[in-house]
């Protein structure tokens, strides 16, 4: 999830006589700074305070010290009755400080679970979240303990299987935001010989039907994070939905798309904030160098522009953890070639283009 921003803060502190600690009769934890104003024609000195936020208890406590490593650090100035206690304005029995701050980023990083973490864009997810420590906590989910073993094999990696609720259950307890990138993945026939023409033959593994991954695997996830109070989701799936003859869903008969489509609705249904990505075909070539595209109802297919990096996929998916704007939104997603726009750095305005909700 987003960090918090930092906003003004108004704290009103009665403090009682402060001796030579700077601390507070019912207070461990006020310290205090303070800096000489360099605007002469003032009668007041301005101080730094290193605050600590007053809560409202029955204890007898008169503040709270901040549980996070992160202070407010406020700017005050304050008016000095004698030079006796110019030095410390707390010195004065019983003096109203008015504190005017702004808050530090004092908000927990946001847990996040990744699924299909060992696939090619799950991955990608991953790694970016693992290192951007200050934001989030990174889980990954994997099918198997050699997929698992193949990205690392860290404690932060599960091994699940989403047609079972129960199997991954313990991954999605307290997480804030999940991204689903599970997929059926069609293979290829053995034999297929590209030199005497003809079309490659297809099938999915027993079990890894898109009816049972794209379906149900994903409607057992969005159900299991609805239930373990998940605050976002974003969902990753393909364009060309919109076409019952697209010719992926011809891929031993597996209609794909079409079980990723009805995957996609029950999660805009479910309530319940989503972000559902449509992406085009996917490259492996470095992420944020080209200028993203955004799309509906395939339009983006009917253009040359019909392809994305996985990076960039994954970069967005990143990036809609962190604004308002992107929630209950779906969009179709491609990039422009490299050098032929401006890359892509602005995603508050990125998200706000897009006006469809599925």
């Amino acid at each position: 999830m987003a960090t918090v921003p930092r906003v003004p803060l108004v704290v009103s502190i009665t403090s009682a006589s402060i001796g030579g600690n700077s601390q507070c009769r019912k207070c461990s934890w006020v310290k205090w700074k303070a800096s000489s104003n360099s605007n002469s024609n003032s009668n007041s000195n301005s101080n730094s305070i290193i605050a600590i936020i007053p809560e409202a208890s029955s204890s007898n406590r008169c503040c709270t010290y901040l549980s996070h490593p992160h202070y407010a650090t406020c700017s005050s100035s304050f008016n000095r009755r004698s030079r006796k206690d110019s030095s410390n304005p707390f010195h004065s029995p019983n003096r109203s400080l008015s504190v005017s701050a702004a808050m530090a980023d004092s908000a927990p990083p946001s847990t996040v679970l990744v699924t299909g973490a060992g696939g090619r864009t799950g991955q990608i997810v991953y790694k970016k979240l693992k290192e951007r420590t200050g934001q989030y906590v990174a889980r990954g989910l994997v099918r198997t303990q050699e997929s698992k073993e193949s990205i690392g094999g860290a404690d932060d990696l599960y091994v699940g299987d989403i047609r079972d609720e129960a199997s991954f259950a313990p991954a999605i307890q307290g997480v804030d935001a999940l991204i689903i990138l599970t997929s059926a993945v069609p293979k290829m026939k053995s034999g297929f010989d590209p030199t005497k023409g003809g079309r490659p033959e297809f099938y999915f593994e027993e079990g890894a039907y898109p009816e049972q991954v794209d379906w149900i695997g994903q409607k057992n996830q969005i159900d299991a994070a609805k239930a373990a109070g998940v605050k976002q989701i974003v969902l990753v799936g393909s364009m060309g939905g919109t076409d019952p003859n697209h010719p992926l869903n011809s891929l031993a008969n597996g209609n794909i798309l079409i079980w990723k489509r009805k995957a996609e609705q029950y999660l805009a249904d479910s309530g319940v904030p989503y972000t559902i990505i449509r992406a085009g075909g996917l490259q492996d070539k470095e992420g944020s160098v080209r200028e993203l595209l955004v799309g509906k109802d395939d339009e983006l297919l009917k253009t040359e522009t019909r392809t994305v990096p996985r990076a960039d996929v994954a970069e967005v998916c990143i990036q809609a953890l962190q604004f308002e704007e992107s929630k209950f939104k779906a969009f179709d997603l491609a990039s422009k070639p490299e050098g032929a726009g401006t890359p892509t750095t602005d995603f508050k305005a990125f998200f706000s283009q897009i006006t469809t909700g599925f």
